[in-house]
């Protein structure tokens, strides 16, 4: 028996097989893309590598680094990377999620909307900025609403392409709450759009993941509905 055929086996129908490679595929695309080695450096190693660099970087622009207002700007840089900006790459950043027990039944959707989003694009490492809109319909139990917006931001903070990020959110609300009834829609200006090459401020971009019911028209157009108004 080959490879393929022990594989085959394990799963009653070639469906299921087929669902739990679509997953894979699915899980692993909406990555980051991370070294292996991402970790293996302490945040202090860190800071003090990128002040390093970054100090090369202001140099080669021809910045004067003995001005009082520029010569502690690349550890500010740095530290911002590690600690702020980029803080959610490291999973131990991740936040701690609170559940409650459905005492009260409530079997609706849960909408949270006009959460703030600031990230970065991964292509020129400046701001991505708007607001994410999010929903779950309860399987048992409920999420404190602050949780909600410390997942954003947890995967806002990290290079990133909206709809990765729109993905992420996604993936760790379901996997807190364990269920596939959630909703995202995120509506963000991009400044690699707005503050350079075309220069357009006047745009945004809409991203939208929808899971278990969420993908019924119904339920769709409810969500929608709540954050039009």
């Amino acid at each position: 028996m080959n490879k393929l055929h022990k594989v085959y086996n394990e799963f009653n129908t070639e469906t299921e097989l087929l669902n739990l490679i679509e997953k894979q595929d699915h899980q692993i695309s909406f990555d980051t893309p991370l070294r292996p080695d991402a970790f293996e450096l302490d945040d202090e190693t860190k800071i003090e590598l990128i002040t390093k660099e970054f100090t090369s970087i202001m140099n080669i622009l021809g910045l004067d680094l003995t001005d009082d207002s520029l010569k502690d700007t690349p550890t500010r840089v740095a530290k911002m990377y590690v600690k702020e900006i980029f803080s959610g790459l490291n999973p131990a950043n991740k936040p701690d999620i609170t559940l409650f027990k459905n005492k009260y039944s409530y079997n609706q959707m849960l909408v949270e909307k006009n959460i703030a989003v600031y990230s970065n694009c991964e292509h020129h490492f400046v701001p991505i900025v708007g607001k994410a809109h999010v929903a779950y319909i309860s399987n048992g139990t409920v999420i404190g609403l602050s949780k909600l917006n410390r997942l954003v931001q947890y995967c806002s903070q990290r290079p990133q392409v909206q709809e990765r990020l729109t993905v992420q959110i996604a993936n760790e609300l379901k996997e807190a709450l364990g269920t596939e009834d959630v909703a995202i829609v995120i509506d963000a200006n991009h400044h690699c759009v707005s503050s350079r090459g075309v220069k357009d401020t006047g745009s945004s971009t809409i991203t939208a993941e929808y899971c278990g019911k969420f993908l019924e028209a119904g339920f769709k157009e409810e969500f929608l509905k709540h954050i039009a108004q």
